[in-house]
């Protein structure tokens, strides 16, 4: 999520549409081959934790108040802070008031006791892999004076996360699995983060997903991502993301579609708030109020998700959920970095 303005008041409006071909499942879930899937819980989980498995990273911000000059120097503020979309989400859910968060990650030697205090003073239960090859994956965030942001990253030992990390017993007590579409973009994260959500689907555990980045996923492929995530309960894309896996240029034809795949899907548009979509239709638009004092929308749309996710768990409805995400999404624009502010 990203710009100045994000939805607060939650306030959703059905459009009473159906599929064009008539077939609605009582999720909203219809698969590719045509066959209808049954949902683990239409509802929201009331109790339970909530486990991220994702991505811990170290960020660069550097703000610039002007354009950046190639082949010189451009004046900025630089800080490094402890980041990551699965990191931030679970440190957003925390603070929106899941008591129980914890977080699988791989991360490097070299700043895993950085990374784990941080964590630990957010609220969040670590379960870190350290990898004494790999670094931490870095990523540098260049944010202008619109507080609009662009990465270069260094994926370093996220993408490393292996099945020897997973263990069945990190669901126990869990009552809702998040994944970081980030792991998706590389066979060995890919393999750990499916075999984690084919177990959570096993004990009919609601698993989301976030697609994570618009650039690595056009790499990655529209299909092979949505073959992957195709039993998830809920996907977050943002507009970009949705476009994408979807080729529709409008988002709420583009949440439409993709909720005749996966059960649930909440599209993030900035400032032109938030859509809800399920059964092949757009079921709520959350519309957008202005943010004063906007600084940086890094880890906005993780803000969100983080919220979203906190308020699902504590038993709101998705149209209410989404005021919460949209509420924490409003915090994170005006701190920099993508986590909570102390």
């Amino acid at each position: 999520m990203t710009g100045g303005r994000v939805p607060v008041d939650g306030q959703g409006t059905a459009n009473g549409q159906v599929p064009a071909d008539g077939r609605v499942a009582t999720d909203g879930r219809v698969a590719t081959d045509g066959r209808v899937q049954v949902p683990v819980d239409d509802g929201a989980t009331t109790g339970g934790g909530l486990l991220v498995i994702g991505d811990v990273v170290t960020d660069v911000v550097a703000r610039h108040g002007t354009a950046l000059v190639h082949g010189t120097d451009t004046s900025a503020r630089i800080r490094t802070l402890p980041g990551g979309a699965g990191a931030n989400v679970a440190c957003w859910a925390a603070r929106s008031g899941c008591a129980d968060v914890r977080l699988l990650a791989r991360v490097g030697a070299d700043s895993a006791d950085w990374h784990r205090d941080a964590l630990r003073r957010a609220g969040v239960r670590s379960l870190l892999a350290v990898d004494e090859e790999a670094p931490t994956a870095t990523v540098v965030a260049l944010v202008d004076s619109a507080a609009e942001r662009t990465f270069l990253t260094d994926s370093g030992a996220v993408l490393r996360l292996s099945p020897d990390d997973w263990s069945p017993s990190m669901l126990d007590g869990v009552a809702h699995l998040h994944l970081s579409g980030y792991l998706l973009f590389a066979a060995t994260s890919r393999a750990t983060a499916l075999l984690a959500l084919r177990e959570a689907r096993s004990r009919r555990i609601p698993v989301s997903v976030d697609p994570a980045s618009a650039g690595f996923l056009a790499e990655l492929g529209a299909d092979r991502f949505l073959a992957a995530v195709e039993s998830a309960d809920l996907l977050l894309p943002n507009a970009d993301e949705a476009r994408l896996l979807t080729g529709l240029p409008e988002p709420a034809d583009a949440a439409a579609k993709l909720s005749l795949q996966v059960g649930r899907v909440v599209v993030t548009l900035g400032e032109r708030g938030a859509l809800l979509a399920a059964a092949g239709t757009v079921t709520g638009r959350i519309p957008a109020v202005q943010v004063r004092g906007a600084v940086d929308s890094t880890g906005a749309g993780d803000a969100f998700t983080g919220g979203f996710l906190a308020a699902r768990l504590a038993g709101a409805d998705a149209a209410s959920a989404a005021a919460a995400g949209c509420r924490a999404g409003a915090e994170a624009v005006t701190t920099v970095g993508g986590r909570p502010g102390p």
